[in-house]
């Protein structure tokens, strides 16, 4: 079963996950980032791109022909763990979903950012409900207190 890492509190939901791909990206760990919302994906593919005037985190959709080569895939299918890239590290699976990614006990990690927002909070509640009858081993951090 996969380790699920709920991060709560998060004062933006997608601009920190943003901050979350930049430092597993930065150390060479490979990222699917999924959600079924095309809108939110996309979305969150433009933050990626300018959340920050100096960073550069390389990512495309996960059927583009570039995605072998590329660290952070995004997706709105089932999301599937690539092979690690040159020997690397395992990739994890950053869910933007209101729902538990479909096949999360694929990846060895996943990572659940949750904000304030009440909506959030429920989905985010039930979610770490099916993990817990899934067998996944859970852990929360509150990072409410990050800027």
């Amino acid at each position: 079963m996969a380790r699920i890492d709920f991060a709560f509190g998060a004062p933006d939901r997608l601009r920190m996950a943003c901050e979350v791909i930049r430092k597993h990206y930065l150390a060479g760990r490979g990222l699917v980032v999924y959600t079924q919302d095309k809108q939110k994906l996309a979305r969150f593919d433009r933050l990626l791109w300018g959340f920050d005037a100096t960073a550069f985190i390389p990512h495309v959709l996960a059927d583009d022909p570039l995605a072998g080569q590329t660290a952070v895939l995004l997706t709105a299918a089932d999301p599937i763990p690539p092979a690690p890239k040159d020997g690397g590290l395992e990739p994890w699976l950053v869910n933007l979903d209101l729902n538990c990614a479909p096949g999360a006990e694929r990846f060895e990690r996943v990572l659940e950012i949750v904000s304030n927002h009440d909506d959030d909070k429920q989905a985010a509640r039930e979610r770490w409900r099916q993990y817990k009858e899934g067998g996944h081993s859970l852990h929360a951090h509150d990072v409410s207190g990050r800027a």
